[in-house]
């Protein structure tokens, strides 16, 4: 029988803190074993037994949820799932909480959080579940049933025929999810001004993938933009998919560009990297290359496997000992549709070769 995982639900709301033990302790595999009201009680309790996750809302009286964390991944590192609202300040601030090492965001309504909370039962779960199989670093490492799972089909039928590609110009499709943020902003970082073109999928709640967005286009030499429709794919830029949006890879002629629509939940994602993955198989085929990073679930491990059948050169997963969590790259692997398993450090040099 597998162990169930522990968790110690922060947050200064007695309604909140009671309604998600109810929800989380729905799911067989999740235990509550404490709640507090702030960090001080937290850490009380935390020394008498300490969880597996930790979930923290950002605002709290006493120290803040961000504060808070600092101080667990100075000290202990614990997976921790943020709750966060949905203002342009809570998403900047609970990007910096991934920066400080969260693994997870769970984005609540200023008012109906009751509802929200009963009605985001899988997804919070989920996201639980995900954080307990997480590698957290000290905060000075870490800089390095259901409804049906639905398929890529939902939104992109399999092409007929092998894409017909007659254009010179190289593409990539990245997916990231669980972790993802910081793997990013690694991988990124590291491309030059004439990078390829590139399109992400990183799985992030709506609103956030645009802070995110600016986040990585002020440090980073290319250019990092929110996908909009009809974005053309050129070198030097990489395109986010936004949340709750499904984000594909055109072609017209010679030119690349994004498709931004809506769709149900594929691979239990949106956007989903299966999506984009299939998108780039059908379009870019031998022109575009892939990589699946951190994560966890299998969002990306069939369209990887389209795209290698496809004739794409190279199809990599980030490496188990780089990953905080190898679920979405393992799948990859397991399915047949990856050419190479690479450190994170290595994934931008070998896309780089391949698109030059």
């Amino acid at each position: 029988m597998n162990k169930k995982v522990r968790v110690l639900v922060v947050d200064d709301s007695a309604v909140v803190r009671q309604i998600l033990s109810d929800v989380l302790e729905s799911d067989s595999g999740i235990e509550v074993i404490a709640t507090a009201a702030d960090p001080y009680i937290a850490a009380k309790k935390m020394a008498v037994e300490a969880p597996d996750v930790i979930t923290l809302d950002v605002e709290m009286p006493r120290m803040d949820g961000i504060t808070f964390l600092k101080k667990i991944m100075s000290q202990h590192p614990i997976p921790v799932v943020m709750f966060s609202s949905l203002t342009e300040a809570g998403c900047e601030t609970t990007l910096k909480a991934l920066e400080y090492g969260a693994v997870d965001i769970i984005t609540k309504p200023k008012l109906g959080t009751e509802r929200f909370l009963a009605d985001s039962k899988v997804t919070i779960c989920d996201a639980v579940k995900a954080a307990a199989h997480a590698r957290v670093l000290p905060l000075a490492k870490s800089r390095f049933k259901v409804a049906k799972k639905l398929t890529a089909d939902a939104v992109l039928a399999k092409p007929s025929s092998k894409a017909m590609i007659q254009t010179t110009e190289k593409v990539a499709v990245i997916g990231a999810s669980t972790g993802g943020t910081e793997a990013l902003r690694i991988f990124l970082e590291t491309f030059p001004q004439d990078a390829p073109g590139m399109v992400i999928v990183q799985h992030m709640p709506e609103n956030f993938t645009t802070a995110f967005a600016k986040r990585l286009d002020s440090i980073c030499r290319i250019s990092v933009k929110e996908a909009q429709d009809n974005d053309s794919v050129i070198r030097g830029r990489a395109l986010i998919a936004p949340g709750n949006r499904h984000t594909l890879l055109k072609r017209s002629g010679a030119r690349y560009y994004v498709e931004v629509k809506e769709g149900p939940l594929v691979s239990r994602h949106r956007p989903s990297v299966d999506v984009l993955f299939r998108s780039a198989a059908r379009y870019g085929g031998p022109n575009a290359v892939a990589a699946i990073m951190t994560g966890m679930g299998d969002d990306g491990a069939k369209g990887m496997l389209e795209m290698k059948e496809a004739g794409s050169p190279v199809t990599i997963a980030q490496n188990e000992e780089t990953c905080v969590v190898f679920g979405m790259p393992n799948e990859a692997i397991k399915l047949g549709g990856v050419s190479k398993v690479l450190g994170l450090e290595d994934i931008a040099g070998v896309i780089l070769r391949e698109c030059r």
